[in-house]
């Protein structure tokens, strides 16, 4: 059984497609502790975003067992967002689907509008949003859930550098504030090391390694600290210091 320091956990998980037939993960076991950053990377196409539907819901093992919270916030890629709804209507229908009541609905969603710094757009639409506001918003929906755990696919990559920057800050510090277990998918090996505890690097549908991020908080990408450790992850990717797969 889960606890309340091991919010998820997948033992043996096998997902397989019928059409066209394909196994995109393969014997994965992983733990996932409470209040960590664990960062999912690899190359496109290794499984990596299948794994985090797993977590999520979205998909169901095809063999298995995956133990997990039964709600958890979801930040998609693509932001997912209703254009119909405004702003504070797109977070307060999250906070709905929970059964909150009015009140509660209310309180939950200028709360999480005020983490992301949105309050003045609160009325306005999708399409009036930058897409860093966007993502912004569909960060606070995720956190209205009211869930202990963040699950976040690839959502910085349709973003320019410098909002990507503001983001990452963005995490660091709901996190700091809120301690939640932040599980987060990326291809950017900076990325990864400037926001992870761990990292889980996945070729092949396989959890290759699990790498332990021993830098200190706050990260700066010029440190040769940090480069380095850049270096050994894309090491691992590109299989030049691969490994053995290691238990998590």
């Amino acid at each position: 059984m889960t606890s309340a320091a091991t919010p998820i956990i997948l033992r043996h998980v096998n997902k397989s497609y019928v059409k066209p037939p394909k196994l995109v993960v393969k014997n994965l076991s992983l733990s996932i502790r409470q209040g960590e950053i664990f960062c999912i990377i690899g190359p496109s196409g290794c499984g990596k975003s299948t794994v985090i539907k797993l977590i999520a819901g979205i998909e169901a093992p095809t063999s298995g067992e995956i133990v997990r919270p039964d709600h958890v916030g979801m930040v998609f890629q693509s932001y997912a967002l209703l254009p119909w709804l405004t702003v504070e209507a797109n977070v307060a229908f999250a906070a709905r689907m929970q059964g909150f009541d009015p009140k509660k609905v209310k309180a939950v969603t200028q709360q999480n509008l005020r983490l992301v710094h949105l309050e003045a757009f609160a009325k306005r639409y999708p399409r009036e949003l930058s897409g860093g506001q966007r993502q912004r918003v569909g960060i606070a929906r995720a956190l209205a859930v009211e869930s202990d755990v963040l699950l976040m696919d690839e959502p910085f990559s349709a973003l320019d550098p410098v909002m990507t920057d503001e983001l990452h800050n963005d995490v660091l510090r709901i996190w700091e504030q809120t301690r939640k277990t932040i599980v987060l998918v990326s291809h950017n090996f900076e990325e990864a090391i400037y926001l992870a505890d761990r990292i889980g690097v996945i070729k092949n549908g396989r959890l290759e390694e699990i790498v332990q991020v021993n830098l200190p908080r706050p990260r700066h990408d010029e440190d040769e600290a940090f480069t380095a450790e850049v270096r050994k992850l894309r090491g691992l990717l590109e299989g030049a210091h691969a490994t053995s797969p290691k238990a998590p």
